[in-house]
């Protein structure tokens, strides 16, 4: 999956490439260009991915190297797991929280200065939000959604939090009742809305690629109210799956074991910064209208039932299911657009064989979830 994301290469990193592969520099576009390794056919894998391996293995970025670590600078610097990456769920390899450790290690002094800026940001966000009467501890929201986990995964309280969060004042989720007949058209319809949304784009790099577990580059592109599924391979070419009318697509909800790998996922979300960070952003983009509470749980359940629906939209495709393994397989293909929703805070670099670092404190972002997107949050 990492292959997929085009890497930008670190001013130390750019003498190796100049004096071997100067063919396969480029410079990206965007209002910061920068020079990254080029793509195959300008939207395939790396130039360098050879029968699914690196070619210059030894010589790879700093970014890279770094994958799927995702270094998030809030109030706290936190090192997140990008779930997409289908390595994280195979339990061999190396210990995560010993290279999340190492990576963190070797970049205390960056890290600081970043900390401090991050740091400003937030009291800056915070105060606002007190100014404008919206101000919600975020630890006592958290714990409030660690208590009710289980109202996100079930259609009845879902409906309900998506109302509620719309028309309370102050949203609560203590003594909330579930909707007692949910309206599953409604959520089907909306869950469509917004997976289609992130679909609608004829441009590969800006689509969501589910890699599948024979490691196939499954792409989504949604044109007129129909999605059609291609296939990426090798080379860069696309090939054509099937189509299917988005309004066919029936919402499903795990059950059983399904259901707890989904209330696991959604644990580890109400444990991101980042996706705190994406609730902060959205509260600024919409000038602090809505309370931090409705904003918060709101969010969630709109993630929870773009994951669903993208489950649903999976199954339909490939017979996925909806039990552990299709809820796990929506998460692959769901997670890493949740990490690059725009937020506020800082996303850094660590180096790699001496590179030095960039970073940037975000405030505001408007670039959308692409793959291109993702490595300017990440670099510039």
């Amino acid at each position: 999956m990492c292959c997929l994301c085009q890497p930008e290469v670190l001013p130390d990193e750019r003498k190796f490439f100049k004096s071997n592969y100067p063919q396969f520099l480029v410079r990206s576009g965007g209002p910061e260009p920068y020079t990254a390794l080029a793509l195959k056919k300008g939207r395939g894998s790396c130039v360098f991915l050879d029968c699914r391996r690196c070619k210059v293995y030894d010589h790879r970025t700093a970014y890279c190297r770094q994958f799927p670590y995702h270094l998030y600078a809030g109030e706290r610097l936190q090192v997140e797991l990008d779930l997409s990456c289908r390595g994280a769920w195979t339990g061999r390899g190396n210990d995560a929280v010993a290279e999340a450790k190492e990576l963190v290690s070797a970049a205390s002094d960056r890290i600081s200065k970043l900390m401090t800026e991050s740091s400003a940001v937030y009291r800056e966000f915070m105060a606002n939000c007190r100014e404008a009467g919206v101000y919600q501890d975020p630890s006592l929201l958290r714990m409030s959604l660690a208590e009710n986990i289980s109202m996100f995964a079930n259609p009845a309280y879902l409906t309900r939090i998506l109302d509620m969060s719309q028309i309370e004042p102050v949203m609560t989720l203590s003594g909330l009742s579930p909707d007692s007949r949910p309206d599953m058209e409604a959520l089907e319809e909306a869950g469509m809305d917004l997976a289609m949304e992130s679909m609608s784009s004829e441009d590969p790099l800006s689509v969501p690629v589910y890699c599948d577990p024979q490691w196939n580059w499954n792409m989504f592109m949604a044109v007129d109210g129909k999605i059609e599924w291609m296939v990426m391979d090798d080379e860069g070419e696309l090939h054509h799956k099937a189509f299917a009318d988005a309004s066919e697509i029936r919402l499903k909800f795990p059950e059983g074991e399904g259901r707890d790998v989904l209330m696991s996922y959604i644990r580890t979300l109400n444990g991101r910064d980042s996706f705190m960070g994406s609730v902060f952003s959205l509260m600024d983009e919409n000038g602090y209208e809505d309370d931090m509470a409705n904003s918060y749980f709101g969010c969630m359940a709109v993630s929870v039932l773009d994951l669903l629906w993208r489950m649903s939209m999976l199954d339909h495709f490939m017979g996925i299911g909806c039990g552990a393994d299709g809820v796990r397989e929506a998460i692959i293909f769901y997670d890493m657009d949740r990490l690059d929703a725009p937020t506020i805070g800082g996303f850094a670099r660590m180096p790699g064989n001496g590179a030095s670092g960039t970073y940037q404190v975000i405030y505001q972002i408007t670039y959308g979830a692409t793959r291109s997107a993702r490595f300017i949050l990440l670099v510039r």
